[in-house]
């Protein structure tokens, strides 16, 4: 009886969502995601960004804060090497222990609101072996900010 359920539920998965267990899903990437398109916002260390959809509220989180999002990351070739929308749960962490363009960026938004980000290499990983390379690109949701 219980295989018989496990076997209903991964059938149910194929045929409702497209998806099997272990199976990882790619979210496509943006048609900007070569670089920041006209109109692009920049701070002054060269971090890029663009509103996709506006938040609500007055607050903005500090550097010191811990916030909750869902996101999803790709090279600039189109590759995506990470997504908290594929593994079904928003992430939360710390704004001061994530990648500089991260920290700069989410003080930039309020929750509720969505932005996809151009860090350059200096507010990425620097190039550090085992990481994504070059100028990476985010899109971004502000879920919540804990202080």
């Amino acid at each position: 009886m219980k295989k018989t359920r496990t076997i209903l539920l991964v059938c149910a998965c194929v045929l409702l969502l497209g998806w099997t267990p272990g199976q990882s899903r790619t979210i496509p990437p943006p048609a900007d995601v070569k670089g920041p398109p006209a109109g692009a916002e920049f701070t002054a260390s060269g971090l890029a960004s663009r509103l996709l959809e506006p938040g609500h509220g007055m607050a903005y989180p500090e550097a010191t804060d811990r916030v909750k999002v869902h996101y999803t990351g790709w090279t600039t070739d189109g590759k995506m090497f990470d997504s908290s929308h594929t593994r079904g749960q928003p992430a939360t962490f710390p704004l001061d222990r994530v990648i500089p363009g991260w920290t700069e960026g989410l003080q930039l938004m309020v929750v509720g609101e969505k932005r996809r980000f151009w860090i350059p290499v200096h507010l990425a990983y620097n190039n550090r072996p085992g990481r994504p390379a070059g100028m990476l690109v985010f899109d971004v949701e502000l879920l919540a900010i804990e202080r």
